[in-house]
């Protein structure tokens, strides 16, 4: 990444920390006064014909006059010093070129991103992928396999590192050594919930964590919907696995919508409380989708301007089966059949097993439906 001095840094910071002042009407003010310097040197009674708060005029004009003693300077410091702290702490600010484009171009873009790993993937094609907290064992296979395949395709998956599906997509990118991006509903150095935090320490070390919020910040419920705005953003589609009908994850597919990205969803069965948001958004004109491929088909208009052909072709991988797909093969029919059934069948364990389907849907041989995997003849390709 390229490097950038406190000089260039700290007035996006010092304009980020003051209190009082929405990112809304902060862009507002850069686009009257072109960069934050300005903006945080324009007299008292400009910035009051712009509606900014007395509390915010005050905490600017203190920064002024006081710099590093001041409020605002004493959270410029902090921050600087976090991001001293590692090789991998990162802070983009809205003009650095490293800062994500597909960002640039949504409704009210984050001011700053805080990123703990990789920086570089920020710009690299993504698919959202979200759902339920509290999804069913299917779903929360779907998400592992679709995260898996999808990565192993060139698409980086991006999630909100929750329970449930999040969790499991995040677990399946990494599955085949491909990073992840968590977008964070907290400040870089909270993890939430604890349950994940050997989940964002395997992303950092292969992929990133980002947050637009301060450091220290807790998870407060109207954070949630803010950082879907940025899940979305970041990515060429939503894939909606599981939800309910009122649901964050079907927060993120309407933000999607306005950002004019791609919405997917797979159905699930009627009697599964979760797979409700999965259908209405369906009947409202989200791609149905059962397979991998089915997206990438989708997103093949957009993804040559990322991938090499080569990566978009899953059917142009080897055709080489061992023994043990084979033995998966030949437990197998053109009737769907879960992963329970066929770790009866095979006597694998299903960590093998699942690893063993993904590679074999990615060789064509099975495709996983949402009523489970089928076995692809030679005669009933379409």
């Amino acid at each position: 990444m390229e490097s950038q001095t406190d000089d260039i840094l700290g007035p996006w910071l010092a304009l980020f920390c003051v209190p009082r002042l929405s990112l809304k009407l902060s862009h507002k003010l850069l686009q009257v006064y072109q960069t934050p310097i300005n903006v945080l040197a324009a007299a008292q009674q400009e910035l009051r014909s712009c509606r900014v708060k007395p509390e915010a005029i005050s905490a600017m004009v203190d920064y002024r006059h006081q710099q590093n003693n001041s409020y605002v300077g004493k959270l410029v410091i902090a921050a600087l010093e976090w991001q001293a702290g590692a090789v991998d702490h990162h802070i983009i600010h809205f003009a650095h070129p490293s800062y994500p484009e597909a960002l640039r171009e949504i409704a009210q873009p984050p001011l700053l991103l805080f990123v703990v790993g990789n920086v570089e993937l920020l710009n690299k094609p993504q698919l959202a992928m979200v759902g339920s907290r509290s999804p069913s064992i299917d779903g929360q296979q779907l998400a592992y396999q679709f995260a898996a395949q999808l990565s192993q395709a060139g698409l980086l998956i991006t999630s909100g590192l929750a329970l449930g599906i999040d969790g499991a997509s995040h677990a399946g990118a990494l599955s085949t050594n491909s990073p992840t991006i968590a977008v964070m509903a907290t400040g870089i150095d909270q993890v939430y919930p604890r349950k994940h935090q050997a989940l964002a320490e395997q992303i950092r070390h292969n992929g990133a964590l980002i947050s637009e919020f301060p450091l220290g910040q807790a998870p407060l419920a109207q954070h949630f919907p803010q950082r879907n705005r940025i899940i979305s953003g970041l990515s060429l589609g939503v894939l909606v696995v599981e939800a309910a009908v009122k649901s964050g994850s079907l927060i993120t597919a309407r933000f999607a919508l306005e950002q004019n990205r791609d919405v997917f969803a797979i159905p699930g069965s009627t009697h599964n409380p979760v797979a409700k948001g999965c259908h209405l958004l369906i009947r409202d004109g989200a791609k149905l989708v059962e397979t991998a491929q089915h997206i990438l088909e989708e997103l093949s208009l957009q993804l040559p301007l990322f991938l090499p052909a080569s990566e978009l072709e899953l059917e142009q991988q080897s055709t080489v089966t061992n023994s043990v797909q084979q033995l998966v093969l030949e437990n197998m029919g053109f009737d769907a059949v879960s992963i329970d059934s066929l770790v009866e069948r095979t006597q694998l364990l299903v960590t093998e097993l699942s690893s063993t389907l993904t590679e074999l849907t990615l060789l064509g041989k099975v495709e996983n439906t949402t009523r489970g995997f089928i076995r692809i003849f030679a005669d009933n390709k379409n």
